[in-house]
């Protein structure tokens, strides 16, 4: 089970950019990342690579995080790490 602030692994099927390709040739890229909840929705959930340590303001929150939403529907594999 997943919760907010887990640790976790994601295997989605991610969208692929081609320019002056064979568009016949390209299908969506199979890709994993690593990181913390932030937030599940039923239809996305909101991971976080990279973060500060500690609040950056008063308020909270990190306007420097680095991470990614991944539609449900795209995720292959979600699972909780140690």
């Amino acid at each position: 089970m997943t919760e907010k602030g887990n640790f976790v692994y994601v295997r989605y099927r991610d969208h692929v950019i081609y320019h002056r390709g064979n568009p016949e040739a390209v299908k969506p890229q199979v890709r994993e990342a690593v990181g913390w909840l932030v937030y599940e929705a039923p239809d996305y959930i909101t991971m976080c690579w990279d973060r500060d340590i500690g609040p950056p303001t008063l308020k909270g929150g990190d306007p420097k995080a680095s991470g990614l939403v991944v539609l449900r529907s795209d995720i292959l594999e979600l699972r909780r790490l140690p």
